[in-house]
């Protein structure tokens, strides 16, 4: 795609048919580009860690290792992917569990092809993908963790803190690199130990956090 910036999504799912279907699917929309497939969470974790995709599709129900087990896994080791979720349980529990491990989206396999195609766009800009009625879940699940002492932030480097801003602005590490002209691998390290330092699992929940105490 010549010089246009892609999202580039790994495939996870136990259903050959599921994952062939959603591969097809991806391959029709030429700003996104299938990075990989996996078909179990272990396998999952290996690739995330590899290729480092901008998107993870993740289904819930797996043998082995299941979505939230893989989703914990995952963000234990250093992926900073945006996760998003995509299965057929809508309950409720599923979807805390998954947002308190670390997931950025929880999708149902029921929608409609071009709304997981914007989905995933929207993920990919720092946007909740989850249903409008269980945005108040979202934010709900977080405050429940506990929260980092006020003066943690000061345990932050200076690009630290301008990391930190760029990604409660939704931005993803492509973005983030180019805006502050260093590389993506750079900017990967800066959230690993922002995150680290505030105690936090994931992307989305050190953006609330910035939200709702105005750093």
């Amino acid at each position: 795609m010549s010089d246009t910036e892609y999202i580039d999504v790994l495939i996870v799912d136990d259903h050959p048919l599921m994952r062939k279907g959603l591969a097809d699917l991806l391959g029709l929309d030429e700003a996104i580009a299938l990075a990989g497939e996996a078909s179990n969470g272990e396998e999952a974790l290996k690739l995330a860690l590899q290729l480092s995709p901008d998107i993870i599709l993740l289904d819930l129900n797996m043998p082995g290792m299941n979505g939230i087990e893989t989703i914990k896994a995952m963000r234990s080791a250093g992926v900073d992917s945006r996760i998003l979720v995509f299965t057929v349980s809508d309950d409720k529990k599923n979807l805390t569990d998954a947002l308190k491990e670390g997931a950025d989206g929880y999708l149902l396999k029921d929608m409609e092809p071009e709304d997981l195609i914007e989905s995933i766009k929207k993920a990919s800009r720092g946007e909740t993908t989850i249903s409008p009625e269980l945005v108040s879940t979202l934010a709900s699940v977080f405050k429940v963790r506990q929260v980092p002492e006020k003066n943690n932030i000061n345990l932050l480097t200076d690009r630290e803190k301008q990391v930190l801003k760029l990604v409660a602005s939704g931005l993803t590490n492509k973005m983030i690199a180019r805006k502050l002209n260093i590389t993506e691998g750079t900017i990967k390290v800066h959230v690993k130990a922002l995150l680290k330092k505030l105690g936090m699992r994931s992307r989305v929940e050190a953006a609330i956090w910035v939200t709702q105490n105005g750093k």
